[in-house]
């Protein structure tokens, strides 16, 4: 499988989790801060890996930023991601199961190596189905005309 890793910022924990995807037989595709080792804009950098998901290039992604939040945030802007912020491997099965997610967004601040193994080995291992279909049926039908 075709991974798209991506940071805003170089972190140690990013090694661990190119390590253990590399393991597993997966391709890292790396973008932001872990293609160039050089800080970058996290909205920009979202919206450029999470693009490889949905054009194909990338099968799935696994983003990181300083808590998570503001990575997860920017790939959802893009329809048809399904980015979740997953701090335990719990959360992580969770969000493959009943959100079908595609993204998995991870904190550089708080992430330790043995929590991220744990985290990756939930989420690639959570059985893809059709459980939570009904749920994500009704997220991409959300009405958007209230934004101003």
């Amino acid at each position: 499988m075709r991974i798209a890793l991506l940071s805003d910022e170089p972190a140690d924990i990013h090694q661990t989790v190119q390590n253990w995807l590399s393991q597993r037989g997966h391709e890292v595709i790396p973008y932001g801060a872990i293609a160039t080792g050089e800080e970058c804009p996290w909205a920009p950098a979202a919206e450029e890996a999470a693009l490889s998901v949905l054009q194909g290039d990338c099968d799935e992604g696994i983003f990181f930023c300083w808590t998570g939040t503001g990575i997860s945030m920017a790939a959802n802007k893009l329809e048809g991601i399904r980015a979740a912020l997953c701090t335990d491997p719990e959360t992580a099965e969770g969000a493959r199961i009943w959100n079908h997610a595609n993204v998995l967004c991870l904190s550089n601040r708080s992430l330790t190596a043995e929590m991220a193994e744990a985290i990756l080995t939930a989420w690639f291992d959570a059985e893809k189905g059709t459980k939570g279909q009904e749920g994500v049926d009704l997220l991409k039908r959300l009405d958007h005309s209230h934004r101003r």
